[in-house]
């Protein structure tokens, strides 16, 4: 939440945190409710919103009023994007997935603990209409998340269960130790499964990728429908498409075999 008074940094903060709003919305936005979201007053906000508007960050629909992102934010978007190795290593990867299993494909990184997508494409049998690029998710309702926390140690993996976590369906996992022996099972095998403990009617599958350090940083999943994907079934053929990937993306990166791969991640 933004504060009101302040000098200098003030408005780079406010403008930052009206920005910021766009990333949690799934749309355009008016001024009251950036006002709500922010903890700005009105006047703030118009005056904000309208630099940055003019500066091309921001646009208004001159009919309804509703804000949205503009070609500048986009623009810095891709440049972020491109210049990430996890996302240059994994592209075409993640694209070759999508086409080769029919599902959707997905990389995403680690930000502090919340997993951020950098790519996502989709297959004839798990199609989208929008990007998850830049989207966040939590760690402990998908099969993104717990490669993630696969490679934390158990003192991380229970700071991150500390916080009161979202329970977003009825087979969403919030207790430490329920993961902690699902995260065992993940590293056995090498990778995770999620089925409709972040959305119904969804499944996914996951592996981790490693740098040059053999420390995870990433992971690669497929994910649709459960007619599509339902890891309760064998599922042998996808296990090992998921793994390769991970394995590829990984030895772009620099990393390998011969590392040792229990590092964990550093927070």
């Amino acid at each position: 939440m933004a504060v009101e008074n302040g000098g200098g940094t003030q408005a780079v903060e406010r403008a930052m945190s009206l920005l910021a709003c766009f990333s949690e919305a799934k749309g355009a936005l008016r001024v009251s409710e950036l006002c709500a979201m922010t903890g700005l007053g009105q006047s703030t906000v118009s005056r904000m919103m309208s630099t940055l508007d003019r500066m091309r960050f921001v646009r208004q629909d001159s009919r309804t009023g509703l804000y949205h992102v503009g070609p500048a934010a986009i623009s810095l978007g891709t440049l972020a994007l491109n210049s990430s190795p996890v996302f240059r290593a994994s592209r075409q990867v993640a694209q070759n997935l999508a086409h080769r299993s029919g599902l959707g494909a997905n990389v995403a990184e680690l930000d502090e603990f919340t997993l951020r997508y950098l790519c996502n494409f989709e297959g004839p049998r798990a199609p989208k209409s929008f990007s998850m690029a830049g989207r966040s998710a939590p760690l402990h309702a998908t099969a993104l998340g717990k490669a993630l926390l696969s490679a934390m140690s158990a003192e991380q993996v229970s700071e991150y269960f500390q916080a009161p976590l979202p329970q977003l369906t009825p087979r969403t996992i919030t207790d430490c130790q329920v993961m902690a022996a699902e995260l065992e099972q993940v590293r056995a095998r090498g990778y995770a499964s999620e089925v409709e403990e972040l959305a119904f009617g969804r499944a996914c599958i996951a592996a981790p990728i490693r740098d040059n350090l053999g420390a995870v940083v990433a992971a690669i999943s497929m994910s649709g429908p459960l007619s599509a994907l339902d890891p309760r079934a064998p599922h042998e053929d996808l296990a090992l498409l998921i793994i390769e990937a991970a394995d590829e993306i990984s030895v772009a990166l620099g990393h390998s075999p011969a590392l040792r791969d229990d590092v964990f991640i550093s927070l």
